[in-house]
Parts: C-alpha cells; sequence; structure tokens
C-alpha cells in the first residue's frame, strides 16, 4: 500500500541514508534496553520512543502493577535525563509542581525554589487525582515547553517529556482530564497484563535484583535533542500531509461525536508519523505509517456524544471507520 506509493523528496532536506542508519541504530538500541525492563510489550515501547522523538507527551491509562511507572524510570535512565516523580493527590497545589518564592528572613529577600517540573521526564502519577486547577499547571508545559510563574516566563530543560498515568478502573476520587489537557498529549497507551510466559520471565528476572537496577544511559540528551531536529526534516508529500487532514475532517463530521479530531491533533499525527519514520530507517513519511499511529494519536481526543456512549461505540472503532472510508494516498 504506502511502499509503492510515488514519493517526492526535496534532496535540499534529505537526511543521509549514514544518518538515517546510524539513528535507527541508536533508536533500536534504547529499544532493547528498554525490552529488558518491559517484557513482551514492543508496540508500547516502539510507541514511547516515538513520543520522545517526536518532541510529543504521553498518557498511559491501565491498571495498576502492570509497569507503568517502571517503563517511565527506565526511559529516563536509559537516555541519562532528570527524572522526577509528583505523586498526584487532591491536596496538591500547582506550586508543588512549578515551584515559587522562598522568603529569606536573614535579608528579606525573595529567592526561586524551582519545582520538579524542570527535569527532562516528568512522571505525573495519578494525574487524575489532582483537581482541575492543578492538573492545569501542566498545560503551559505540555504545549510550549516553558512555565510562566510570578508573571516571568521560565524555559524547561530539552528535551522534556511528561508521561502521566491514570487507573482506569477506579474513579471515587478522581477529577477526569478536561478535552483541554487530553489533547496536549500526544499518544494515550496501554500496557495491559503481560502474557503468561512474559510474566514467568519477569520473575525470574526479578528473583534477585530489579531490572531498573541495571539500567544504563545508551543515549545522551544531546542524542536525543539531535534525533528530535532529524524527525523534524523527514519529507512529509502533501498527498500524505492531505490524508492527515481528511482523518482528522472525517471525526469532525461523525454523527456520533461531539468532539472530532482538533488541528493540533493533527500536527501531532504529522510530528509521529514523521518520527516513526525516522525510527524505520526512512526520510520521508508513508501513509502506513499514519495508519500505524491514528488510534493511538487520535483516539483520546474523541468526545462521544450521549447516545454513542450507551449504545457500546468505542473512540477506537471511530478511528478504524475513519481509516477505512478515507481514501488512501497512492
Amino acid at each position: 500500500m504506502g511502499d509503492s506509493m510515488a514519493i517526492e523528496k526535496t534532496r535540499a532536506n534529505e537526511l543521509s541514508d549514514n544518518l538515517l542508519s546510524e539513528t535507527r541504530r541508536k533508536l533500536d538500541i534504547l529499544k532493547t534496553g528498554l525490552g529488558r525492563v518491559i517484557q513482551g510489550k514492543p508496540l508500547v515501547i516502539d510507541q514511547l520512543v516515538l513520543a520522545l522523538v517526536a518532541n510529543g507527551s504521553l498518557l498511559m491509562e491501565d491498571v495498576p502493577g502492570v509497569g507503568k511507572t517502571t517503563l517511565a524510570k527506565a526511559l529516563a535512565g536509559s537516555i541519562d535525563a532528570d527524572f522526577n516523580r509528583v505523586q498526584f493527590t487532591p491536596d496538591l497545589l500547582p506550586a508543588d509542581i512549578l515551584g515559587g518564592s522562598i522568603y529569606n528572613p536573614q535579608d528579606g529577600s525573595f529567592n526561586f525554589r524551582s519545582g520538579p517540573i524542570f527535569c527532562n521526564v516528568l512522571l505525573a502519577d495519578e494525574i487524575n487525582r489532582a483537581s482541575p486547577r492543578t492538573q492545569a499547571a501542566l498545560l503551559e508545559a505540555m504545549a510550549e515547553q516553558q512555565v510562566t510563574i510570578e508573571n516571568q516566563r521560565r524555559e524547561l530543560l530539552r528535551p522534556f517529556v511528561v508521561i502521566a498515568t491514570e487507573n482506569s478502573i477506579e474513579f471515587q476520587g478522581t477529577y477526569p482530564l478536561p478535552e483541554a489537557q487530553l489533547d496536549r498529549f500526544m499518544m494515550q497507551l496501554t500496557l495491559g497484563y503481560p502474557a503468561p510466559d512474559d510474566e514467568v520471565q519477569m520473575l525470574e528476572l526479578q528473583a534477585h535484583s530489579h531490572p531498573l537496577d541495571h539500567v544504563e544511559a545508551v543515549l545522551s540528551r544531546e542524542d536525543i535533542l539531535a534525533i528530535q531536529d532529524q524527525a523534524q526534516r523527514v519529507e512529509v508529500n502533501p498527498a500524505v500531509s492531505r490524508y492527515m487532514v481528511e482523518l482528522s475532517v472525517a471525526t469532525r463530521r461523525h454523527a456520533k461525536l461531539k468532539l472530532g479530531v482538533s488541528p493540533r491533533g493533527t500536527i501531532m499525527l504529522y510530528r509521529a508519523s514523521q518520527a516513526r519514520a525516522l525510527s524505520e530507517g526512512r526520510g520521508y513519511v508513508l501513509p502506513d505509517d499514519v495508519q500505524a499511529l491514528a488510534e493511538c494519536v487520535l483516539a483520546h481526543r474523541l468526545v462521544l456524544n450521549t447516545k454513542a456512549k450507551y449504545d457500546g461505540t468505542s473512540k477506537i472503532d471511530i478511528i478504524r471507520e475513519a481509516l477505512t472510508q478515507v481514501p488512501v494516498p497512492v
């Protein structure tokens, strides 16, 4: 399908074959290392790495104990990144995340003390347990990689990624994420339970120590920034760009939706597709890249209408329907 497409590449911006091959090798090493920590989840690991390469944030919704926190820690350790974890609770305040000025009684001055958001990888654990006011503290950071504190703009570290987790079965005492917050996550992932054989291997690997104890940095932060820059230089044919837009438009017109994919969602699909092409060793995007990522990038942005909520329709079903109805460029 996608492999037969006639892609016109701009030679001036084309990434060299050697650079593409070397970047793919580095990303494969990163994925292999993460695979030693989380067994049997290669697709989730691929998507996690793609979100990092595309400079996007992740929402992981799943039952407790399947490795969401472990995966976030492993990613930070694998890229030699500063990692901070914030346990979101109902009494958490925005200043607990962003930081603020502390009064010094000795000289009467105020000194800024940075919050945990000033890191490379921020784990927002059980994000929906905090109030909407506290959840909103992440909006500017996720969209612009900066924060405004006491009327002063402060740049965050680069690279910067938010990995947020939600418990998918417990809703008592939680605050559902608003649509504006969900729209800022590039992808929503689900780990799911491991296969029995993978769980047996997990037990054997943790018999004497935790795999996190053996995680080593295989890439530097400078490596990630360079790879992110390369991803932005991956060519996207106008026909493929049009294909992404038509997928988004199909959701906006769907009878079972109150809210379809936003332009921000289309942009994130574009960036994620560039990252996937780069990870495959290509300097151009194929429709296959778009199709492989459409569900995890677009589905969480949809809002079902009341009737659809009760007739068993899922957001994934609507994305799959759009993929079957929108013509694929050839």
